[in-house]
Protein backbone atom coordinates (compact mmCIF):
# COMPACT_ATOMS: atom_id res chain seq x y z
CA UNK A 1 0.00 0.00 0.00
CA UNK A 2 1.30 3.70 -0.74
CA UNK A 3 0.48 6.57 0.94
CA UNK A 4 -0.78 10.23 -0.92
CA UNK A 5 -1.48 13.51 -0.11
CA UNK A 6 -4.19 15.75 -2.85
CA UNK A 7 -4.60 19.18 -2.24
CA UNK A 8 -7.46 21.11 -2.83
CA UNK A 9 -8.65 24.75 -2.21
CA UNK A 10 -11.46 24.28 0.79
CA UNK A 11 -13.74 27.12 -0.99
CA UNK A 12 -13.50 25.13 -4.84
CA UNK A 13 -13.63 21.48 -3.59
CA UNK A 14 -13.51 20.98 0.00
CA UNK A 15 -14.00 18.10 2.47
CA UNK A 16 -17.74 18.76 2.67
CA UNK A 17 -18.63 18.58 -1.16
CA UNK A 18 -16.22 15.01 -1.06
CA UNK A 19 -18.71 13.61 1.74
CA UNK A 20 -21.89 15.39 -0.13
CA UNK A 21 -20.55 13.76 -3.85
CA UNK A 22 -19.46 10.19 -2.00
CA UNK A 23 -16.76 9.67 -4.88
CA UNK A 24 -14.50 12.00 -6.47
CA UNK A 25 -12.94 11.34 -9.69
CA UNK A 26 -9.64 13.70 -9.04
CA UNK A 27 -9.17 15.63 -12.02
CA UNK A 28 -7.60 18.49 -13.86
CA UNK A 29 -3.86 17.96 -12.70
CA UNK A 30 -2.18 19.59 -14.85
CA UNK A 31 1.56 19.18 -13.51
CA UNK A 32 3.81 16.57 -14.72
CA UNK A 33 5.08 15.37 -11.27
CA UNK A 34 1.71 15.21 -9.89
CA UNK A 35 0.06 13.35 -12.97
CA UNK A 36 2.91 10.59 -12.22
CA UNK A 37 2.00 10.45 -8.94
CA UNK A 38 -1.65 9.95 -9.73
CA UNK A 39 -0.50 7.19 -12.26
CA UNK A 40 1.42 5.52 -9.12
CA UNK A 41 -1.90 5.24 -7.30
CA UNK A 42 -3.46 1.78 -6.91
CA UNK A 43 -6.62 0.82 -5.61
CA UNK A 44 -6.80 0.78 -1.47
CA UNK A 45 -3.71 3.44 -1.57
CA UNK A 46 -4.79 5.55 1.22
CA UNK A 47 -5.02 9.19 0.82
CA UNK A 48 -4.86 12.86 3.13
CA UNK A 49 -6.90 15.54 1.85
CA UNK A 50 -5.49 18.57 2.64
CA UNK A 51 -7.26 22.09 2.47
CA UNK A 52 -4.75 24.28 0.91
CA UNK A 53 -4.69 28.69 0.59
CA UNK A 54 -7.17 29.44 3.25
CA UNK A 55 -7.21 27.14 6.06
CA UNK A 56 -3.97 24.68 4.86
CA UNK A 57 -4.59 21.70 7.18
CA UNK A 58 -5.24 18.13 6.62
CA UNK A 59 -8.92 17.41 7.14
CA UNK A 60 -9.83 13.97 6.52
CA UNK A 61 -8.57 10.90 4.98
CA UNK A 62 -9.80 8.91 1.93
CA UNK A 63 -9.10 6.04 -0.52
CA UNK A 64 -8.03 5.48 -3.81
CA UNK A 65 -11.50 3.28 -5.38
CA UNK A 66 -10.27 3.54 -9.35
CA UNK A 67 -6.66 3.92 -10.44
CA UNK A 68 -5.39 5.65 -13.43
CA UNK A 69 -7.58 6.46 -16.62
CA UNK A 70 -8.33 9.33 -18.90
CA UNK A 71 -9.08 12.58 -17.52
CA UNK A 72 -12.44 13.31 -18.52
CA UNK A 73 -11.76 16.49 -18.74
CA UNK A 74 -9.73 16.94 -21.64
CA UNK A 75 -10.46 13.65 -23.03
CA UNK A 76 -8.80 14.77 -26.18
CA UNK A 77 -5.09 14.95 -24.69
CA UNK A 78 -3.46 11.43 -23.23
CA UNK A 79 -1.10 12.99 -21.47
CA UNK A 80 -3.36 13.61 -18.33
CA UNK A 81 -5.09 11.37 -16.52
CA UNK A 82 -7.60 11.34 -12.99
CA UNK A 83 -7.68 8.56 -10.37
CA UNK A 84 -11.37 8.31 -8.45
CA UNK A 85 -11.31 8.31 -4.40
CA UNK A 86 -13.49 8.10 -1.53
CA UNK A 87 -13.70 9.79 1.42
CA UNK A 88 -13.21 7.55 4.34
CA UNK A 89 -13.22 9.87 7.36
CA UNK A 90 -12.65 13.58 8.58
CA UNK A 91 -10.38 13.95 11.62
CA UNK A 92 -11.16 14.95 14.93
CA UNK A 93 -8.26 17.84 14.63
CA UNK A 94 -7.38 19.43 11.44
CA UNK A 95 -3.48 19.08 11.17
CA UNK A 96 -2.54 22.50 10.10
CA UNK A 97 0.50 23.35 8.01
CA UNK A 98 1.86 24.83 10.95
CA UNK A 99 1.49 21.85 13.09
CA UNK A 100 3.24 19.96 10.55
CA UNK A 101 6.35 22.53 9.92
CA UNK A 102 6.81 22.35 13.79
CA UNK A 103 6.71 18.98 13.98
CA UNK A 104 10.85 17.53 13.91
CA UNK A 105 9.58 13.61 12.28
CA UNK A 106 8.05 15.87 9.29
CA UNK A 107 11.10 18.05 8.18
CA UNK A 108 11.33 16.31 4.99
CA UNK A 109 7.80 15.51 4.00
CA UNK A 110 7.18 16.92 0.17
CA UNK A 111 4.37 19.19 1.95
CA UNK A 112 7.14 21.60 2.55
CA UNK A 113 9.65 20.58 0.43
CA UNK A 114 7.06 20.85 -2.84
CA UNK A 115 4.95 22.74 -0.89
CA UNK A 116 2.69 23.75 -5.28
CA UNK A 117 2.83 19.88 -5.83
CA UNK A 118 -1.08 19.11 -5.55
CA UNK A 119 -0.78 15.33 -5.61
CA UNK A 120 2.55 13.79 -3.39
CA UNK A 121 3.25 10.17 -1.55
CA UNK A 122 3.69 10.26 2.15
CA UNK A 123 5.86 8.09 3.14
CA UNK A 124 4.04 5.42 5.84
CA UNK A 125 5.80 6.87 8.84
CA UNK A 126 4.72 9.95 8.07
CA UNK A 127 1.07 9.23 7.27
CA UNK A 128 0.82 7.07 10.49
CA UNK A 129 1.91 10.21 12.47
CA UNK A 130 -0.47 12.99 10.28
CA UNK A 131 -3.41 10.33 11.86
CA UNK A 132 -2.16 10.47 15.27
CA UNK A 133 -2.20 14.23 15.18
CA UNK A 134 -5.46 14.38 13.33
CA UNK A 135 -6.49 11.68 16.42
CA UNK A 136 -7.63 9.51 13.76
CA UNK A 137 -6.78 5.85 14.01
CA UNK A 138 -6.97 3.29 10.88
CA UNK A 139 -9.58 1.66 13.10
CA UNK A 140 -12.15 4.12 12.58
CA UNK A 141 -14.24 3.67 9.67
CA UNK A 142 -16.33 6.19 9.34
CA UNK A 143 -17.51 8.88 7.09
CA UNK A 144 -18.28 12.33 8.60
CA UNK A 145 -19.07 15.53 7.27
CA UNK A 146 -16.96 17.47 9.73
CA UNK A 147 -14.68 19.47 9.74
Amino acid sequence: MNYWLVKSEPDTYGWHHFIEQGRATWDGVRNYQARNNLKGMSIGDQVLFYHSVTSPAVVGLATVVRSHFQDPTVPEDPRWVAVELEPVMAFEKPVTLAHIKAEPMLASISLIKQSRLSVMPVRADEFELILKMGQATREEVRVTSEP
